[in-house]
């Protein structure tokens, strides 16, 4: 049993008869009444994320989990392959369990979480940021840089981010998984 002291980014707990991973926490302790913790929860069997707060000191039911490095293989679908680095096994998740599948390429390698009470998957963890190319974009026109101006790109994993008008098509460009935002243009 752990309390609302050890809850941070990534713990997977037992709540409402499910298994919920905390995406984000914020400790608040107000000038007038007890101190509390506001959650935002995303369930690891469907996807759906909730908020909830817990009073300060509340016993929570955290799930043990071991951490495991997999490549990405392919996805036919219904379904997300991957391949334990370690030991060959694969493994196959739906798209609940990740967080950004738009930004999975093939081979990539990310850290997958597994209950350790029943060998099931619980989540996978994406790298910070990863590096794709770009596939398609309109040219940025002359001109228009006078502001921070934006323009939509799509890159080879078909996923669709806005980048600044001097990116053009075949740039590799740094994106930043956790909002699946532009970070950089990587030059070769």
């Amino acid at each position: 049993m752990a309390t609302t002291s050890d809850i941070r980014n990534g713990l997977c707990i037992r709540y409402n008869h499910d298994i919920y991973k905390i995406v984000e926490f914020l400790h608040v302790k107000p000038g007038k009444g007890p101190a509390f913790v506001r959650t935002k929860l995303k369930s690891v069997t469907t996807g759906k994320v909730l908020e909830n707060t817990f009073s300060a000191g509340h016993k929570i039911e955290d799930i043990r989990v071991e951490t495991h490095k997999f490549q990405f293989l392919y996805e036919d679908g219904e379904f997300w392959h991957f391949m334990n680095v370690e030991d060959y096994t694969q493994i196959r998740l739906t798209e609940n369990a990740l967080d950004m599948p738009k930004l999975l390429k093939e081979g990539e390698v990310v850290t997958i979480l597994i209950n350790t009470e029943d060998n099931m998957p619980l989540s996978v963890e994406m790298p910070a940021s990863v590096v794709l190319e770009v596939t398609h974009t309109e040219p940025g026109v002359k001109g228009n840089t006078a502001t921070n101006a934006t323009k939509p790109a799509t890159v080879e994993t078909g996923f669709e981010v806005n980048v600044p008008l001097f990116i053009n098509e075949g740039d590799k460009i740094k994106i930043e998984t956790e909002k699946g935002t532009y970070k950089e243009r990587i030059k070769e």
